[in-house]
């Protein structure tokens, strides 16, 4: 089966459902992407006004989860998908999650951001929290890329790039507690830094979540909590 299989139904009009919900996620993760540049922008300016507007476009995330959620129940009990196609529509669901989620990790963000905003400025490591918000940003949109492609090579990549994040988050937390260590005055305002670093690592484990949806779809594999190696093994179609 070809990642592209699902387009070739008889039915026309269930082609077009399909590539319609499948639109519906890329435009959901569209507005994720946007809402995480947004909540580390308010973060990194002090900026609460942008930080508020973050938290209340919220509401718009958990709309099209429901809507395509719906959608997809739709689809299930008109089409009575088997093969490829109940594992498009379970890889859809499965990925509106984790990208509601990631939608829920900005917010956090973007409140860590208004507190910040009503303390004032200070000293904290706000360049390498950008860094990694950026490198987490880049993960879900590769994701998206890959999903929107359906492509399993694309998508072990952003898998493997989760590991860099990881190290890149433990990184920024030890810089944290040092912070606080050498001025206790900044432990409220550090605090509010090590959660927003702490939403941008789990970012970064919902973009792998939605790569081995796509891995999913795919091969046909459940590649979740396996090893890097074990994963790239399935992919590749390869034994030790």
């Amino acid at each position: 089966m070809t990642s592209l299989s699902y387009k070739s139904h008889i039915s026309s009009q269930y082609n077009e459902e399909l590539e319609d919900v499948r639109q519906r996620v890329l435009a959901m993760g569209g507005l994720v992407e946007q809402q995480i540049v947004d909540a580390t922008r308010a973060l990194m300016e002090n900026d609460g006004v942008l930080g508020e507007e973050v938290s209340r476009n919220d509401f718009k995330v958990n709309q099209l989860e429901v809507l395509i959620d719906e959608e997809c129940s739709g689809i299930l009990a008109r089409r009575q998908p088997t093969a490829g196609d109940l594992r498009l529509v379970y890889a859809i669901i499965k990925t509106i999650t984790d990208l509601e989620r990631i939608g829920d990790e900005a917010e956090k963000i973007a409140r860590m951001a208004v507190d910040l905003a009503s303390q004032g400025g200070g000293n904290a490591p706000l360049i390498e929290v950008g860094h990694l918000s950026r490198h987490v940003s880049q993960m879900v949109r590769d994701g998206l890329d890959a999903f929107a492609r359906m492509d399993a090579d694309a998508a072990l990549a952003v898998a493997r790039e989760d590991m860099a994040v990881d190290r890149e988050y433990e990184a920024l937390m030890r810089q944290c507690i040092t912070f606080m260590m050498e001025d206790p005055r900044t432990i409220r305002r550090v605090m509010d830094i090590i959660w927003s670093v702490r939403s941008l690592e789990r970012i970064g484990d919902h973009a792998r979540n939605i790569a081995e949806y796509v891995i999913y779809f795919v091969k046909g594999k459940d590649v979740r909590h396996i090893g890097i190696e074990q994963m790239e093994r399935e992919v590749r179609g390869t034994s030790e």
